[in-house]
């Protein structure tokens, strides 16, 4: 089954009883029992529900993995995953993670004994130095968030997997439909569903995908002890949206390329940050490990910060808000937004300078999108 069949028919089939062709919203906290303990497979929401169920079969089917928890947020997944170490527990992070990810794991599990050392993406002999010291994970996300850095996914978790570490890769920004980690070897795949995946800039969610069972047990043992599930109506909402994901990748890119191309040569820019052109540094390697590059561009304007805030204001379609991956166009400024936990000199040491622009490509018309870029720009 291929991936847009699998997003639509994948997790549910039509209701035996009435043929409803959609699922229905489960909105219910507790189930009756037959007797003390005999259920007919849910007792509490919070432990589980059909909606997460049908959703979860989906979500790791488009991952080609086994199994799949679903959470209330992307960071609510990645605390159920810290939650199954133990204070002195020590994480690996490559350079270029998103703030929140930084904030919580700086100002959450550091103070809980979960400590994270960070190193820079291809320094393998430093990576294998930071992993002999025995962490328990090692986390990276690519592309990444916001300079669309791409990361060896075969070669980190094959480095992992000889030090006995486990992987995790954040595939937001690619999406199922452009990648799939499990495949080179990675142990845990990270979603915000908020993203892509949803669509649509109106849930919250998050999902780790695996083929490991125990990992599976444990990430649904935690969801249901910290109180971490999503709501019903939420994930149904994320199965609604991806029927759709394949097609809406599929115009995110279109449009992010020409994006890309036109700034690439406009004069008031300095650098463009889009894995798709062949002027990206690892585009080559994007090529070998994505089928696709998705729907996200930064660039560098040769304008000052003032000026670069006044250009985002002169913008109509694309909206200045956090997040991404809607059917909207969005800017944001990275420094002062969605990376803004991250101390100034830890940014500028990872490349991420107050001068970067972020945008989220929306599935708007192409001409109507670059008309505006270029009224913006004759502004400045």
């Amino acid at each position: 089954m291929k991936f847009a069949t699998k997003a639509i028919h994948e997790g549910y089939r039509p209701d035996d009883a009435t043929g409803a062709i959609m699922p229905p919203i489960y909105m219910t906290s507790t189930y009756v029992q037959t007797s003390p303990g005999k259920t007919k497979g849910y007792d509490y929401t919070r432990a589980g529900n059909p909606n997460f169920t049908i959703l979860e079969s989906t979500v790791a089917s488009l991952e080609n993995g086994r199994h799949a928890t679903v959470f209330s947020s992307g960071l609510a997944a990645l605390t159920a995953v810290l939650s199954t170490g133990h204070s002195g527990d020590k994480i690996v992070i490559i350079e270029g993670v998103y703030g929140g990810t930084y904030r919580l794991l700086h100002s959450v599990f550091n103070h809980l004994g979960i400590t994270f050392e960070a190193v820079k993406a291809f320094d393998f002999e430093n990576l294998k130095k930071a992993l002999s010291n025995k962490p328990k994970w090692l986390l990276f996300e690519t592309p990444s968030n916001p300079l669309l850095d791409i990361v060896d996914i075969e070669e980190c978790a094959k480095i992992a997997r000889s030090f006995d570490v486990l992987s995790i890769v954040d595939n937001t920004f690619a999406t199922p439909y452009f990648q799939n980690p499990l495949a080179f070897g990675v142990d845990m795949v990270w979603h915000s569903m908020t993203k892509y995946m949803g669509g649509h800039s109106d849930i919250i969610g998050g999902a780790i995908i695996t083929n490991n069972s125990t990992l599976k047990d444990q990430l649904d043992f935690m969801r249901k002890s910290l109180g971490l599930n999503p709501s019903p109506f939420d994930t149904w909402l994320v199965t609604r949206g991806l029927k759709t994901l394949a097609l809406r990748m599929e115009r995110h890119q279109e449009n992010a390329f020409e994006i890309a191309k036109y700034l690439e040569g406009h004069s008031g820019v300095s650098k463009v940050y889009y894995p798709g052109l062949e002027s990206h540094l690892n585009h080559k390697l994007a090529k070998k490990q994505m089928s696709g590059f998705s729907g996200m561009v930064s660039v560098e304007f040769n304008f000052s910060l003032e000026q670069s805030k006044k250009l985002i204001s002169f913008l109509k379609y694309f909206s200045l808000a956090e997040s991404l991956g809607g059917v909207e166009s969005l800017v944001s400024h990275p420094a002062t937004m969605t990376h803004a936990s991250i101390p100034s000199d830890v940014r500028k040491k990872t490349g991420l300078s107050d001068g970067l622009v972020r945008f989220s490509i929306g599935i708007e018309d192409i001409s109507d999108l670059i008309a505006d870029l270029d009224q913006a720009l004759k502004h400045i």
